[in-house]
């Protein structure tokens, strides 16, 4: 599923259910402003904890490295004692060395970490099981939201209309996308101010939204995910020229101070206005003509809010409200909803 030679990706059975099979073999360093970005050294992966280390001063480690990558939250110890009950494989009440290096390796990558720290939330895939630095996540059956994807090496022969008009063709009914869309709006309420802080959705791409059977929105790749502390500690302080010297992964773009050559901190354009961009193709054709009008007026709304903090909470809520209440309403009652 994954031709990259440092994200490894694999589908599979396991107990008669469809998994997918993850290795990373990357950093969480993000020296070029990429979740999981630089190879790790293979021995380095499992040289933490040590021998000898006592389980509070494992949980004080695990705290520490928490707030550095979530932010200080006042539940960043609920969060502690959910993974180590989740290092506890055998079930035994005890977390052996080989249990605390193998949760510890996992939790240095970006996907792993945030999968555990949203792994309550509707529409992030399930962890099942994991061994090493290798997981195993349910199946999203729809890993993506159209399902013509062109490889980057023909995009220059292949017409962008033509694979448009295709995946047009090939989505489902209107409805039943307006039901993944509902999801989704979902999800970036739920990445937004969470129990452990907020997160930016820092490459907006249709590849990594994806759907079940049922049309339940999946977020089928969440390393395209970080957490606002993150990004906020990598533009902290950054020299820049331009805006582009302040960009974290494709979508998160933070502004250059050119008096002072250093980015600003805050990311310019919020989680729901990218998802609005992506919206107005993978929702408005074939939308029913009474109400075609209105969701173009607000996905124009929404794709020009701003991440200033001044904006982000009453304005945001009722932009991202009144979308879903638009389609709710017109689903509702029928065999999509």
């Amino acid at each position: 599923m994954s031709s990259s030679s440092t994200h490894q990706v694999y589908s599979g059975l396991w107990k008669d259910r469809p998994v997918v099979i993850k290795c990373s073999i990357e950093d969480q360093a993000k020296t070029d402003g990429t979740p999981d970005s630089v190879l790790r050294p293979e021995m380095s992966l499992f040289d933490k904890p040590t021998r000898g280390t006592s389980m509070d001063e494992f949980k004080e480690m695990m705290h520490s490295f928490l707030k550095a990558n979530l932010g200080e939250q006042p539940s960043l110890s609920t969060l502690v004692d959910r993974i180590i009950t989740l290092a506890d494989v055998n079930k035994d009440g005890k977390v052996s060395l080989a249990e605390a290096k193998s949760i510890w390796a996992l939790l240095q990558i970006n996907e792993f970490l945030l999968m555990v720290a949203l792994q309550e939330k509707e529409h992030t895939p399930k962890l099942l099981g994991f061994c090493g630095d290798l997981y195993v996540t349910e199946s999203v059956s729809h890993s993506s939201l159209y399902r013509l994807e062109v490889p980057h090496y023909l995009q220059t022969v292949v017409p962008e209309a033509l694979s448009s008009s295709v995946n047009h063709w090939l989505a489902p009914a209107w409805p039943r996308r307006a039901r993944i869309t509902i999801g989704l709006l979902e999800f970036v309420e739920e990445v937004f101010h969470g129990s452990y802080g907020s997160f930016l959705i820092c490459d907006a791409s249709p590849r990594h939204v994806g759907y079940n059977a049922k049309y339940d929105c999946k977020m089928a790749n969440l390393r395209s995910v970080a957490s606002e502390a993150v990004v906020r500690g990598y533009l902290r302080g950054r020299h820049c020229e331009t805006n582009a010297d302040c960009m974290y992964g494709r979508d998160c773009t933070a502004t250059c101070d050119r008096l002072v050559k250093q980015c600003n901190t805050e990311v310019v354009q919020p989680n729901l206005a990218k998802v609005c961009v992506l919206l107005q193709d993978f929702l408005l054709f074939g939308a029913p003509s009474d109400l075609r009008g209105d969701l173009e007026k607000q996905l124009r709304t929404c794709v020009t809010l701003s991440g200033l903090a001044s904006q982000m909470e009453v304005h945001h809520s009722l932009v991202l409200n009144n979308l879903k209440t638009l389609l709710w309403k017109k689903i509702s009652n029928t065999q999509y909803s």
